[in-house]
């Protein structure tokens, strides 16, 4: 049997094999000619591969203190989710992408938390929050070759002094409105009995009858009508 040498030579041609997760940049000569998909590639001459992962992926930017727009210094942590967008931009436009994006999103912090009052950020859904930063954060991700997939802030964590502030603020607002329940279902009591007040020095026969259901089980009662004798009823 003989074997084709052209077919034993493309045999043995050396390959690139690229993850489903993954782009390769193949460049050739130092320019960038083609992104190869996932599968496996042969190897053209003089080529170098630089794998790319595109996977999704999460940093967090640590607490960093932030000045809020009443002048209070707050520490605010965050988490952004990222993935490749273009290989090409990722590995050439800057040395360190992670890095530019991960600047971005503590300028967003930063712009978005200066528009505040502390008390506000208290208050304010974190969800709104991470709106603005995101808003900000997306374009300069792109600039770089990511696209940044979500921002969540995490903690906003303000002085201690003013924590306890707010907590006696807090506490003291809960106070008001327990006290002020109490007063309406006091009111509220004292005018159902002033309605039955009324109602029984309206209807003395009904005054006379809750007298008698009010009366301890074994009590004596005697029955006294105009011009007869008093009559005992137990």
């Amino acid at each position: 049997m003989s074997l084709d040498p052209t077919s034993l030579k493309l045999r043995f041609l050396p390959s690139h094999t690229v993850q489903p997760w993954e782009a390769c940049l193949e460049r050739r000569d130092g320019e960038p000619t083609r992104v190869l998909a996932p599968g496996r590639h042969l190897a053209r001459r003089r080529a170098t591969h630089q794998t790319v992962d595109l996977r999704e992926r999460i940093d967090l930017v640590p607490a960093q203190e932030v000045l809020t727009a009443d002048g209070v210094t707050v520490k605010v942590s965050a988490v952004f989710a990222w993935t490749v967008e273009d290989p090409v931009v990722f590995t050439e436009r800057v040395q360190d992408p992670v890095g530019a994006v991960y600047l971005a999103v503590q300028l967003g912090l930063r712009d978005v938390l200066v528009e505040h009052e502390a008390e506000a950020l208290v208050r304010a859904p974190r969800t709104r929050l991470a709106d603005g930063v995101r808003e900000r954060v997306a374009a300069a991700a792109a600039q770089v070759g990511v696209r940044l997939i979500d921002v969540v802030v995490k903690d906003v964590v303000l002085p201690h002094d003013l924590r306890e502030a707010y907590a006696e603020l807090v506490v003291g607002r809960h106070r008001a409105q327990a006290q002020l329940e109490a007063a309406r279902a006091e009111t509220a009591a004292l005018r159902s009995l002033a309605n039955g007040a009324k109602l029984l020095d309206d209807h003395p026969s009904l005054a006379q009858l809750r007298l008698v259901q009010a009366l301890p089980p074994g009590s004596r009662v005697e029955l006294v009508q105009p011009g007869r004798e008093p009559r005992a009823a137990d």
